[in-house]
This record gives C-alpha cells, sequence and structure tokens, in this order.
C-alpha cells in the first residue's frame, strides 16, 4: 500500500479540528486562532476563508443531510456558515463558557419521520443545548454537575451522551429526561459510541478506558494506560475498539462478552500515540505519534502495518473521507495534508 500526499495547505495556527463535508467535495479546517478554511477535496484550493470566532475557534461540525457548517469558539457562541457562499447565516449566543463540543444528530428526517430536521447539540462550560440549523434554540437541558469535556450521539439518534468529572449522563434528545447516570470518579477526556449502538466508551483522565453496556446496565474497565486516554476510535463492524493512551494503538475485542481480561494488539510507535481513526465502511486504521509519524494499518492482518509516513510536526486530526479515499491531517504547527491511500 502506498500512502501519498494529494496536497497539503498552511493555516496561520494550530488546526484545532478538521472535518470532511457529506458529500466528499470540501474540507474544513478550524484554526485554533479563529480563521475556518474551506478546501477543495480535489486539489486542495482554497474555496472561502470563513472568519470563524474572533477569540479562537474550538470544534466544527458538518450537518449530515445539508450543506451546513456549524463552528463553535471561546466567544461563547455557535455559528452557522453556508459553505458553498462562504457566508455567515446564523449565530447562537450560548452565554460565557467556550463552546468546546458539537455533534449533529445522526439519522435520517423526512416525511415519514417524527424527528425534526437534525439538531445540533452543542457544549458549553456545564450546559447542553440542542440547536436547529437556523440558530433557533431546540431546548436548553439541565446544567452538569461540572464542565462538559466530551459529548457523543446514540447511533441512532435516540440520545446524546455528555460526559463530566464524575460520570455520564445519557439525555433522551425527544422527551428531554435522563435515560441513565453513569458515576465514575474521575475525569473524563473523550466518548464514542460503537457503531450498532452496543457499548459506550469513555478515554479517562486515570488513565483507563471504561466501557458501558447501556441495554445490559453492565460495565468493564480496563486499565494499566501510559497516561490518560484521549484517543478512541471503533471499527465499521463494532468488534474492535482502538486507543491510545501510550506509545501503542491498543486494538481491543468487543465481541461477546467484550474485551475485559483479553489481551489486545499492540501496533507500536517510537512516540506517543495522539490521534487514531477508523475508517468509515472499510478496515483500515489511521493512527499518529507525537514524533510526527502517521501509520496505516490492518490489524486484523499477521502483520498489520502497511504504511508509514513521517511529517514535520505531531497530528492534531486524523479525519477519513466519506468515500474512505483520502485521509485528511491537521497538524501543531498549522499545516493541513491530504493523503491518499493506493494498493
Amino acid at each position: 500500500m502506498q500512502l501519498t500526499k494529494h496536497w497539503a495547505a498552511a493555516l496561520d495556527d494550530y488546526v484545532i479540528d478538521l472535518g470532511w463535508s457529506p458529500d466528499g467535495t470540501l474540507l474544513a479546517a478550524a484554526s485554533s486562532a479563529g480563521p475556518v478554511s474551506l478546501f477543495a477535496a480535489v486539489d486542495g484550493t482554497l474555496q472561502h476563508a470563513l472568519p470563524g470566532h474572533d477569540d479562537g475557534t474550538n470544534t466544527l461540525a458538518w450537518h449530515p443531510e445539508a450543506l451546513v457548517l456549524a463552528t463553535g469558539g471561546q466567544d461563547g457562541a455557535v455559528k452557522f456558515w453556508d459553505p458553498r457562499a462562504g457566508q455567515h447565516t446564523a449565530t447562537a449566543p450560548l452565554g460565557p463558557a467556550w463552546v468546546d463540543h458539537l455533534a449533529w444528530r445522526p439519522g435520517k428526517s423526512g416525511a415519514a419521520s417524527p424527528r425534526p430536521s437534525a439538531l445540533l447539540a452543542a457544549a458549553a462550560g456545564k450546559g447542553l443545548t440542542l440547536l436547529a440549523a437556523d440558530g433557533a434554540v431546540h431546548h436548553a437541558f439541565a446544567p452538569a454537575p461540572k464542565t462538559i469535556t466530551a459529548l457523543v450521539w446514540e447511533p441512532r439518534g435516540g440520545a446524546v451522551a455528555v460526559a463530566y468529572f464524575g460520570g455520564v449522563v445519557l439525555w433522551d434528545a425527544d422527551d428531554f429526561v435522563a435515560q441513565r447516570t453513569y458515576a465514575y470518579a474521575n475525569g473524563i477526556h473523550a466518548l464514542v459510541w460503537s457503531p450498532d449502538g452496543r457499548w459506550l466508551v469513555s478515554g479517562n483522565q486515570d488513565p483507563s478506558v471504561h466501557l458501558w453496556l447501556p441495554e445490559q446496565d453492565e460495565e468493564f474497565h480496563m486499565s494499566g494506560y501510559e497516561s490518560k486516554v484521549k484517543e478512541l476510535t471503533f471499527d465499521r463492524t463494532s468488534r474492535w475498539l482502538a486507543t491510545g493512551g501510550g506509545h501503542e494503538a491498543c486494538i481491543w475485542d468487543c465481541q461477546g462478552r467484550g474485551p475485559e481480561g483479553r489481551e489486545p494488539v499492540m501496533l507500536a510507535h517510537e512516540g506517543k500515540v495522539c490521534a487514531v481513526a477508523y475508517q468509515h465502511a472499510h478496515g483500515l486504521l489511521a493512527t499518529a505519534s507525537d514524533d510526527g509519524t502517521v501509520m496505516i494499518w490492518s490489524p486484523e492482518r499477521p502483520r498489520p502495518l502497511r504504511a508509514t509516513v513521517r511529517m514535520p510536526s505531531p497530528a492534531t486530526r486524523l479525519v477519513w473521507s466519506p468515500d474512505d479515499r483520502l485521509l485528511g491531517v491537521g497538524s501543531a504547527k498549522g499545516a493541513v495534508y491530504v493523503l491518499r491511500c493506493e494498493d
């Protein structure tokens, strides 16, 4: 397998977030200084330079069905953009706290659906708010006990999970009631849900990985990591969970009773792993480490390493294009790379 540079571009600061449009034609890159750049996927041509947020942009999220981009920043606001025209279309001010997490409700809406068109979950400080694409507030939930540190939708869109120091709460997205609350006596840095909705997983400060089975009301725990775990990704089958938390990416088998008591597959880096990302519909895993290395793996193979590239600085984000052909890489020094995977 060959991993080649398709194109590269430069931002004015650290690449704090990166995301492909749902049709795969645009790559949005947010600079921590504030501006958001929209690049053409085909050749990296800058389509629009959006002002973003004056005090700094923290996060971005593409609408799953329409060409709408949402951004959140240190100004306490969520902004909505028309990426084709490069125009700001709406602002939702959420207060003084930074907007750190955004996620659109998954699933298709339509005439037969009882749900409203896609809603955006936005976390700012202790607050969680559901917003429409025009910036209107659909619902503001009761504040979390502590600052919200991670946010993820259940894959069917029925609930949204938010983490804070001390636990996780699952909010019903239609009735706005807490379905479950899970206590966890430490900080939580990341949440991921398996695509089949079976597993809810947290990456933690302690350092460890914790798994819940919401349908069975069971939970499992894996400790022994070198450092806090911020990197989590499931493969398309929901069987394999990849985590960071050290100089190796750990691949856990979540089939059957799950990974507790099983030995993971260990994929070694020379530097500390700083990003992991499985493809959407295929089996390749991308990992990056803080020495600037990006690796592509087929973890199920006897010789899993497929390709390696060295970057000038550590990756901050790894994102596969919707068709899995291109890998977007954001870097700590403001570079954006798009790599092509070819057999």
